[in-house]
């Protein structure tokens, strides 16, 4: 049993992405129904919906179409992870105004702005009010960026933080060694979880097995099967390859783990971080 922790929907009828017009291989729509023939075929059952920086106007938007989709009797979504923006005075009205039912996290991707707005003052303390609420913060980051993850999780320790995507490694042609040092360094804050999510899309196309190998299993290793979920990045792991290819790969790279670890990392960690009922 598979609970994808990463899945992207996009209706560009509904919805305003301004960044998919620098991403044409993405610029289209991406249904429920589409993913959700492909999913149930390799063994996912549940969903959460991250959000897919949206324009800001539509976040309420996005997070009602979600809504709109976990009330469906057939569906497989079981939440929505959430787009906030942690920098604005406004951020606690917002999260006062969040049906809990259906947003079980927030997110803010930080590649796509200074890094100076997650060193404010003011993000700091925004961030910290979501411990009030039980809401984790999903980080998404470069590689090149992962010390910034590291004091947003020393500057809010009762928060729950879940990084996205290995911390982007630079599989392609990247130092690996220089990446893994920087993930051991963030697995030491008890608060930070990882997210297995989709790195097929950053090798480049070209990749076996033993491409992906090192990173996961350092990920585990350093993080602990405590705190490691799984989710497929889909659309965005089709840069590469699909979703199929992420699923068989995931499986095999936890063949000779026990069920136990699997169930960890498939889908119990993540029913815990984001309280799924």
């Amino acid at each position: 049993m598979l609970l994808d922790t990463h899945l992207h929907l996009v209706n560009r009828d509904l919805i305003s992405y301004p960044w998919l017009g620098d991403a044409p291989a993405l610029d289209q729509n991406w249904t429920y129904e589409a993913y959700a023939e492909v999913a149930k075929r390799v063994g996912i059952t549940r969903c959460l919906h991250m959000e897919v920086d949206v324009a800001e106007e539509d976040i309420a938007r996005e997070t009602e179409m979600v809504r709109t989709l976990k009330a469906r009797e057939d569906n497989m979504v079981c939440g929505a992870i959430a787009s906030g923006r942690p920098e604005h005075d406004g951020f606690a009205a917002y999260l006062e105004s969040l049906d809990t039912d259906t947003v079980k996290g927030i997110r803010r991707v930080l590649h796509v702005v200074p890094d100076e707005v997650s060193q404010s003052p003011l993000f700091r303390e925004n961030i910290k009010s979501l411990e009030s609420r039980n809401l984790p913060f999903d980080i998404c980051v470069l590689e090149k960026q992962l010390p910034l993850a590291c004091a947003l999780a020393d500057a809010a320790p009762n928060v729950s933080f879940v990084l996205d995507h290995c911390g982007v490694p630079e599989i392609a042609g990247g130092d690996y060694q220089t990446w893994a040092d920087k993930i051991s360094d963030l697995a030491q804050r008890q608060n930070v979880n990882a997210k297995i999510s989709g790195i097929i899309a950053y090798t480049g196309g070209g990749f076996t097995l033993e491409t992906l190998r090192p990173y996961v299993e350092h990920v585990i290793s350093v993080f602990g099967w405590d705190r490691v979920v799984w989710g497929s990045d889909s659309p965005v792991c089709t840069l590469a390859a699909n979703l199929e290819t992420w699923v068989a790969a995931t499986y095999a790279l936890t063949q000779g783990c026990s069920a136990n670890e699997r169930a960890k990392l498939f889908h119990e960690n993540a029913t815990r971080i984001w309280n799924i009922t």
